[in-house]
């Protein structure tokens, strides 16, 4: 996949699955795998930068309305995606060291 820019995440997601179905297979060389694995790392990441934007939206929308106690569910979408990036990727809420909470 060249790169282009910002990937769509219905497309990203689409990409993935194709990574990973090639990577079953037994017809690639290391360095075609690690390329592969580069490039599902980069879309996982964007994928989760833009699952997050969503929820922040959906989180202003929430408290917009007088909703309460309607965030547990991106407590869980947080930590979803902080599994899905291996860690590597802070969200916004995150007590990260250095940064305000």
């Amino acid at each position: 996949m060249a790169k282009t820019g910002k990937v769509g995440f219905e497309q990203a997601l689409e990409r993935l699955e194709a990574i990973v179905e090639e990577m079953s297979s037994n017809e690639l060389t290391l360095e075609t795998r690690l390329k592969r694995f580069e490039e599902g790392v980069t879309l996982v990441r964007e994928c989760a930068k833009q699952l997050e934007g969503a929820a922040k939206r959906v989180e202003v929308l929430v408290k917009g309305s007088g909703a309460k106690g309607e965030t547990r569910l991106f407590d869980e979408v947080r930590e979803r995606l902080r599994e899905a990036a291996g860690g590597d990727y802070a969200v916004s809420g995150d007590d990260a060291p250095g940064e305000a909470a």
